[in-house]
This record gives C-alpha cells, structure tokens and sequence, in this order.
C-alpha cells in the first residue's frame, strides 16, 4: 500500500482535519504524509498529549486547539471531519470554505488502499461480527486488517504499508454520511433500528447513511442484508450489487461462544461475506469454533452466590437489550441507565414480563424508564451502578442472571461502555458470595 502514498500527491492543498481523537489524528499524519498543508482542530485543549503534540509537529501538522474559528477553515479545499462530528454543527465554518469537499476519515483512506474491502454496519453486532469476519479470513490464510470504526483506523493501517489482502472494516454511520467514493467489495448490513438520533435529523436520515455503504457498489459486488428488512429493502434503489438475505439459522447450532439468536444472525451473514471471497464451509466452521466474543459483549464474568454475571455494557441501543435478554432462559434482573439515545421501550413489555424478573436503574434518564416500565416489572434506582448492583444481588436468588446490557450511552458516569464494564466486574468481585438478609 505504500507504493500508493507519495509526497507530492496533496502539495499544495489546503486540508483541515476536524476532530483530534484516533481517526483524526490518522487523517492528519496522512495528509501530511501526501504533501498537503495541514490543520488538526479540536473543541478540546487537552485533545492531544505532549508527545502527540511533538509528533504531528515534527509532521508538519498545524494543531488549533481550543473553539473553532472561521479562520481556521479559510482557503481549505478540504475538511476532514472525524465521526461523531456533524455537517450541520460545523455550517457557519464551512461557509469560510464553500468550494472544499467534506469527507470522512474512511473515504480518504480508501483511496490509498489495494486491499478488497469487506465493510459491516448496522444498529448492532457490528463490532462482533467484523472481529469474526476477520478472524474467518486470518484462518482461511488471508492478510487482513480489522479496523475501521473499531481499533485502528484505515488511515493508520495505509500509513503503515503492512501487506494486505482483504480490509475488513466495521463503518458507522457517521462515517458514511460522508463517502463520496468508498466501494467496498462486499457489504454487509446487519440489522436496523432506532439509534443516533441526538445525531441524525430523523430515522430516515440514519437509514440513508446506512444505506450510503451500498451506493457506489457494482453488480460484481455483494451486499448482505437481513431478511427482516427484504421487503423495505426491495422498495428502494440503493445499490447495483447482487443482494443475499440472510436470517438467523441453525448451522452454527454448536457454537456456544456466540449464544442468543442474534448471534445466530450474525454468524450467517459472516458466512455469507466470507463465501463471496472463497472461503469454504469447512474453514468457516473451524474459525467459528475458536472465535473468542470480545469484551462487554455478553460476557459471562462469572458466577457468585449462584447467580451469573453478564457484561453487556455495549449494548447502547433498545434493540442490543432485547438481543441480551432473549439470550437467557434464566431468570434476569436488568441494569439500565445512562444517556438514552432513543428506541422503544415500551415494546419491550411483553419480553420484560417473559424474562425479567427486577430492573435495577442507575445514573441519568431514570424517568425514561419508569415511564415505559412502570407496572410491568418491579423497579429500583440507585445513582451509581455499584448502588444498584448491590441492592439486585441482595434481593436475587441462586440460578438468576445480573445483565448489564443498559440500552443507553454511558457518559453519565463513565468515559465509555469499557469503562462501565470494567466497573461492573470490579463491584462482582467486591461482592460476598454470601448475601446479606433482606430487609
């Protein structure tokens, strides 16, 4: 991928680059790299460390740290935004630039790669599903990269030149509200609901990015979409790709790393993406025995007193709870809370009634839930998760389930959802494995 970056590419091209966080930072040292004058941006005067600072200046990034100014857009041909950064916040700058493109961190690194690329999104089990994907293909005996909008950026990996065969790539919808070009070989969307909408104008919005990863695909192409959503689908002219819909099914019926029928989902469209590049059955059966599930993905911490603990701090949105509770057959008391992002409580009613047993919120949009559960199940609230940890195992029994799968962002209380797991394993573990008697 090297022979593809030459220094002179970009001389002469006025670049900024909005966002200081991973992604930002790698656009910024490849458009350095291209040639291009270069100016990182971040709200944040603490974004960048002192020796990140030192390396993008010996790089020859310019770094304005601190509130944008119309200034720092002036004579840009082009705007680099990192994802979670609107259009729409950014107008009043962009005005300083109107003749600039506006592009994501994935589009601009996809011109610099030979390596087909393999790009996953959906509401969730995105990140699940492209570490399997990508774990699928190693075994097969392919050079691949996993990355994208997990671990490391595309732009890092081209900066590198590590030979590569297949890019796999988890994408959000933030990064592709602004692809202009990016064309992956094989597309996989892997479900759709309610999510982003602090972010996105509408859901219809949210779709359209969604649907952005399928624009520029030809009919060589895959895309991979689920059954569910066939008819809606059929309806709409986004793509010239061949289309496959998949469904959860049984054919990884023994694969009790991944349990829960979304998991089943998931796995199929993992074969069916890994097919299209010639891997057999047999490899993927054999990668699929050995996958391991990241962390605060439905992870099984560990038993005390008799009662299960489940880190599911990832789930963020409605229907990544839904996922997790169905994936028990004994009984749950749930831990909810956070920074609601949007989706239908209410529709949970029924499954609540089936499964759950207690809900234990914690932290911010408390009223939120109670007013969609409220007489369905027995609820608590503690203003921490430790509180609210504590008062579900007290009051549970051996054999019940304490599932972390929350359905919200976790900026209340914590930097991330590997945070807000990291502190539920630590409160199990502060736990007796007697509990105290109830009041």
């Amino acid at each position: 991928m090297r022979a593809l970056l030459h220094g002179k590419q970009l001389a002469g091209h006025r670049a900024v680059v909005v966002g200081a966080a991973i992604s930002g930072v790698a656009a910024a040292k490849l458009l350095a790299t291209l040639g291009a004058k270069v100016r990182l941006l971040d709200r944040n005067p603490e974004a960048v460390d002192a020796a990140g600072r030192e390396d993008l200046v010996s790089r020859g990034v310019a770094l304005a740290l601190g509130p944008h100014e119309k200034a720092h857009f002036k004579d840009a041909q082009m705007v680099v935004l990192s994802p979670g950064i609107p259009v729409a916040k950014l107008k009043g700058f962009l005005a300083a630039c109107p003749e600039a493109q506006v592009l994501s961190e994935l589009e601009l690194a996809s011109w610099f790669t030979e390596a087909t690329i393999l790009a996953v999104t959906g509401t969730n089990g995105k990140t699940t599903t492209t570490s399997l994907i990508g774990h699928i293909l190693e075994h097969a005996g392919k050079r691949v990269f996993v990355g994208g909008n997990i671990g490391t950026p595309l732009s890092e990996n081209v900066l590198t030149g590590a030979p590569c065969d297949v890019a796999v790539l988890e994408v959000s919808s933030f990064q592709l509200q602004n692809v202009k070009s990016f064309h992956p070989k094989v597309g996989v969307l892997l479900n759709f609901s309610a999510n982003h909408l602090d972010y996105h104008a509408d859901i219809e919005e949210y779709l359209q990015a969604k649907l952005n990863l399928f624009a520029r695909m030809t009919s060589k192409d895959l895309a991979v979409l689920p059954l569910e959503m066939k008819v809606e689908l059929e309806g709409r002219d986004f793509t010239k790709a061949r289309r496959v819909y998949f469904t959860a099914t049984e054919r990884f019926k023994d694969a009790n790393n991944l349990p829960g029928a979304h998991n089943k989902a998931n796995m199929e469209a993992a074969w069916l993406a890994c097919k299209a590049l010639g891997v057999t059955d047999e490899q993927v059966r054999e990668a699929v025995s050995t996958f391991k599930p990241l962390a605060h993905r439905q992870e099984q911490l560990g038993e005390k007193g008799g009662v299960l603990f489940v880190d599911d701090s990832k789930a963020t949105t409605v229907e990544a709870m839904r996922a997790a509770i169905e994936s028990f057959e004994r009984p749950i008391r749930l831990l909810a809370g956070g920074v609601f992002k949007g989706g239908d409580l209410e529709g949970l009613a029924e499954l609540l009634k089936a499964r759950v047993v207690q809900v234990g919120l914690f932290g911010a949009n408390r009223e939120v839930f109670e007013n969609a559960w409220t007489g369905v199940v027995p609820l608590l609230w503690e203003p921490t998760l430790e509180g609210a940890v504590t008062r579900l195992y007290r009051d549970s029994n051996p054999g019940d389930v304490i599932l972390l799968s929350p359905a919200t962002a976790s900026f209340d209380l914590y930097s991330s959802y590997k945070e807000r797991g990291r502190d539920f394993a630590r409160i199990m573990d502060q736990l007796p494995e007697e509990r105290e008697a109830r009041q």
